[in-house]
């Protein structure tokens, strides 16, 4: 007979044959069988708030308020893992090899108990209490601190549900798929997609009357700043949602309500009144925790009706030029609009953003001084830049009328209007390869040191190694003409041929490094070129590890700086897109968007060569990745790859018709941001 024991356990976890391991404040974890403590697991710095067994018999995890995980084997501690920035709540297991982590800095975490990071995860919007995984599956659901229990399936939050409660503490998925979670008004709920197991219609009713009684902080960080004098009424509740937990804020007299989307119901379901929101001030209503941390301001910004929205956090200290760059390279959003994003905090944060930042402060993508629109260095600076490179202030039509029009709105839906016919075709036919150039030596070279441990004892860099790599990294990242040296090559060499699951920082440093001449001309030639792209092509395969996936395909891009490097992608064209196209069904961005590039580089050569069989299979590689993605940078770099295929070749263009590639690309001839899809568009659509 089981009798109370534990008087100050944070958690426990139970595993084969009636062992039970238990977290407490004591900073300690203990082992129990049979009512007796048969070990104590000591390591920690701080209470140990989550604790899970492994499915391999004697391996358990412990999670901390020193942020940090342990894995323990035999009680003794094998790995630690770092990355959350606040205390860790919850432990969940995957499978033998991978595990799942949440925290109170609103984050989700997945790891290899090898001790790599696979996946950052965010969504909620305050601490992250808990997390369960449903049987015999990837997916997951956790709760936290900002009311809501919110489920995941292939990495995305797909849904999120409300309670009328502040906290919901803890969740767990039931063998039968449901949902039980415990809240901090003493109730515990359950939730089922079983139409069996629904409850009542009185009983959904009183729950949707007792969640529309609640009241919402308006600075919750899921809210943002809120501003109540421009709120719609209720007829913007006549509108459906766009996606399940779509949230619209409606403005009743002196009110301001929140309203949820719920797409199995068809209808916007009110979840409180949020308070705080008129005649507060950001410094009364008090700071905004995004993401675990706290800002003086949270804005959403819709890219477009039916996509996802963005958040971009602030705070009045920070350079809005700094913050703008950091949003756009953080969501992978064109660079064009780093000026009308900053603008757009500056106007947005209501004339407390920074007044005095430093004049010397570089422009984070030239590396010159801040271009700040309105004066007289950025308006009339001469031809558009790039719109790939984004190295200049790149817009398609009257740069100044542009950014009039867009001035104080949001930077993605501003509402003037694009004169295509006003503009130039500057897209196509690219004449030079596009490049993967961005880079953070510190932290690539941080990786790299932290993952030689895990490494096998015969491929593990010397300190001369990581010396001589760190060498080669700064060559190529300075883009010097300077000759790498055979120990540089040799030790790169070494790097990439790590195990799968740690090589990823080697390959970041042979992606930049590739666009060295000398780099170019020793592995590209004759004698290792074929050895070196099955290398990369290897880590094309659809079940590998997304971060290889995607800098192979950025490597392989890179190839086409130098002619030896051209020569061999062309004589190894065939085998490396029919292995990269697997890659269209990716769900990330970044590969797709790599891989839309890679197709266009090849279109680039193409082009120069004017080799008509090449141009069908570029042709259809195009047509096949265009059905799937959805990403718009990546379709707009297979519209100009499309548009260079087919300039001034009339075979290509009929070719690009029989492949019925004039139906597919016309609806993106309506985009209306960003500018360049549609008007790319409609080029190609001129051509065909």
């Amino acid at each position: 007979m089981w009798q109370i024991k534990f008087n100050v356990v944070c958690s426990l976890s139970s595993g084969k044959f009636g062992t039970l391991l238990s977290g407490s404040w004591d900073t300690a974890a203990k082992v129990w069988l049979n009512d007796k403590c048969m070990m104590t697991l000591q390591g920690h710095a701080a209470a140990v708030w989550a604790v899970k067994i492994l499915p391999e018999q004697g391996l358990m995890l412990t999670g901390s308020a020193d942020k940090t995980i342990k894995l323990w084997k035999a009680g003794r501690c094998e790995r630690t893992f770092a990355g959350h920035e606040d205390c860790v709540r919850g432990l969940a297991i995957l499978s033998e090899m991978e595990f799942l982590s949440c925290a109170n800095d609103a984050s989700v975490r997945r790891w290899q108990i090898s001790g790599e990071c696979l996946e950052v995860y965010y969504g909620h919007t305050n601490y992250i209490y808990c997390i369960s995984v449903f049987p015999n599956s990837n997916e997951f659901v956790t709760t936290g601190e900002d009311r809501s229990l919110r489920i995941w399936r292939q990495g995305e939050c797909t849904q999120t549900i409300r309670l009328p409660a502040q906290s919901v503490w803890c969740c767990c998925v039931l063998e039968n798929g449901d949902i039980v979670v415990g809240a901090s008004d003493g109730i515990i709920r359950v939730f089922t997609e079983s139409l069996e197991r629904t409850a009542s219609l009185e009983e959904i009713q009183a729950f949707e009357n007792e969640l529309s009684q609640t009241t919402i902080e308006s600075k919750t960080g899921d809210l943002g700043d809120i501003n109540a004098d421009d709120l719609p009424g209720t007829e913007h509740l006549n509108e459906p949602g766009t996606r399940d937990g779509q949230t619209r804020l409606i403005k009743i007299g002196e009110k301001v309500e929140a309203y949820q989307w719920c797409m199995s119901e068809d209808k916007w379901m009110k979840i409180g009144d949020v308070v705080g929101s008129s005649g507060a001030t950001q410094q009364t209503s008090g700071k905004v925790l995004f993401e675990g941390k706290e800002y003086d301001f949270v804005f959403t910004i819709d890219v477009n009706e039916s996509g996802p929205s963005y958040k971009l956090p602030y705070n009045v200290s920070e350079d809005p030029w700094l913050t703008a760059y950091n949003f756009l390279q953080k969501n992978d959003l064109n660079p064009m609009f780093l000026d009308q994003v900053a603008k757009f905090i500056i106007d947005n944060a209501k004339g407390k953003a920074l007044e005095n930042v430093n004049p010397e402060f570089s422009d984070p993508f030239t590396g010159g001084g801040r271009y700040v629109p309105g004066t007289s260095s950025g308006s009339d600076a001469g031809p558009a830049a790039d719109p790939f490179t984004g190295t200049g202030r790149y817009v398609p039509g009257s740069a100044s009328d542009t950014a009039a029009a867009l001035s104080g709105a949001d930077p993605f839906t501003g509402t003037s209007a694009y004169k295509a016919d006003k503009a130039e075709n500057m897209y196509f036919p690219k004449k030079e390869a596009v490049t993967f150039d961005q880079a953070n030596p510190t932290q690539i070279l941080g990786k790299l040191r932290e993952l030689n441990g895990n490494a096998p004892e015969e491929q593990q860099l010397t300190e001369d190694d990581l010396d001589l790599l760190e060498k080669l990294l700064s060559i190529a990242c300075n883009t010097s003409m300077e000759t790498p040296s055979a120990q540089q090559l040799q030790a790169l060499l070494k790097a990439i041929s790590w195990p799968a699951d740690i090589v990823f920082p080697a390959l970041d440093i042979l992606r930049l490094a590739i666009k060295n001449p000398s780099v170019s001309e020793s592995f590209c030639s004759e004698k290792d070129g074929i050895q070196f792209s099955s290398h990369l092509i290897k880590f094309l395969n659809l079940g590998g590890k997304q971060a290889n996936q995607m800098l192979a395909l950025r490597t392989l891009c890179n190839c086409f700086v130098h002619p030896v490097g051209q020569k061999l992608m062309m004589s190894q064209g065939d085998l490396i897109m029919s292995q990269a196209i697997e890659l269209k069904l990716s769900r990330n961005k970044n590969i797709h968007i790599a891989l839309a590039t890679l197709a266009l580089n090849y279109a680039v050569c193409l082009h120069k060569i004017n080799n008509i069989e090449g141009k069908a299979q570029c042709l259809s590689v195009i047509s096949t990745v265009m059905e799937v993605v959805q990403d718009l940078e990546a379709v707009f770099r297979l519209l100009v790859a499309l548009g260079t295929l087919i300039s001034g070749d009339s075979n290509a263009v009929q070719l690009a018709k029989s492949l019925g590639v004039d139906s597919q690309i016309k609806k993106y001839s309506s985009v209306a941001e960003p500018a360049k899809v549609n008007e790319c568009c409609r080029f190609v659509l001129n051509l065909l």
